[in-house]
C-alpha cells in the first residue's frame, strides 16, 4: 500500500517539474536549429560568391555595404543588452529575412538560371529561418516577453528597386551576409539560455 502511494506522488511531482523541462527541451531545440543553420548560412554565402564572378570572391574585394530596408547589422553593443532583448532583436531581424531570401532568388533565377543548386539553398534558407523566427518567437512568448518584428513586406518591396546586375548581385551578397550574421547570432544568444550555457 505504501509502495502504492509512493507511486502516485511520483507522476504529482513529475508533473510539477514538467513546464520547466519542456522550456529547456525548446530551448535546446531552437538553439541546435540555430546552429545548423549558421553552417547552411556559411554553405550558402560561400555558393551564392562562387555564382558571381569576379570580382566577388577575388582577395581583397569588398562590396559596398548597401543598406537593406528594416534589416541592419547585429549592433555592436547587441551582446551587451538583456537577454530577453536580444532575442526581440533576433526575431525581428528574422522575420525580414525570407522575403527577403526570396528577393534574392528571383533576381538570380535571372541573372543564374543554371545555378539550381544556389537556387534551391536560397529557397530552402527561406523557409528554414522562418521556422527559426517562429521558434524564438514562441519561445519569447513562453518567457513572458512579446516580440517586435518588422515589416517584412516592405523590406521585399525596397529590396526589389536595386537595378542593374552589379547592384542585384551586392544585394544578394548583402542579404546573405546578414542571413549568416543573424543566424549566428541568435545562436549566440540562445546559447545564453541553454541549460549549461553561460548565465
Amino acid at each position: 500500500m505504501s509502495r502504492r502511494e509512493g507511486s502516485l506522488e511520483d507522476p504529482q511531482a513529475d508533473s510539477s517539474a514538467s513546464p520547466l523541462t519542456h522550456l529547456e527541451a525548446k530551448i535546446q531545440q531552437t538553439h541546435s536549429l540555430a546552429r545548423l543553420l549558421t553552417k547552411y548560412a556559411e554553405q550558402l554565402l560561400q555558393e551564392y560568391v562562387q555564382h558571381q564572378g569576379d570580382p566577388f570572391g577575388l582577395p581583397g574585394f569588398s562590396p559596398p555595404r548597401l543598406p537593406v530596408a528594416d534589416l541592419s547589422d547585429p549592433a555592436p553593443g547587441h551582446a551587451d543588452l538583456p537577454v530577453q532583448e536580444r532575442l526581440r532583436l533576433d526575431a525581428a531581424a528574422l522575420a525580414a529575412l525570407p522575403q527577403l531570401l526570396d528577393v534574392v532568388r528571383r533576381l538570380q533565377a535571372e541573372l543564374n538560371p543554371r545555378a539550381l543548386r544556389l537556387l534551391r539553398r536560397l529557397e530552402d534558407a527561406a523557409r528554414q529561418v522562418r521556422a527559426l523566427g517562429a521558434a524564438v518567437e514562441a519561445l519569447l512568448g513562453a518567457l513572458g516577453a512579446e516580440s517586435r518584428g518588422p515589416g517584412p513586406e516592405y523590406a521585399a518591396a525596397a529590396a526589389t528597386d536595386s537595378a542593374g546586375v552589379f547592384p542585384a548581385k551586392v544585394l544578394g551578397f548583402r542579404v546573405c551576409g546578414l542571413y549568416l550574421e543573424w543566424v549566428s547570432r541568435t545562436e549566440v544568444d540562445l546559447g545564453q539560455l541553454a541549460p549549461g550555457g553561460p548565465a
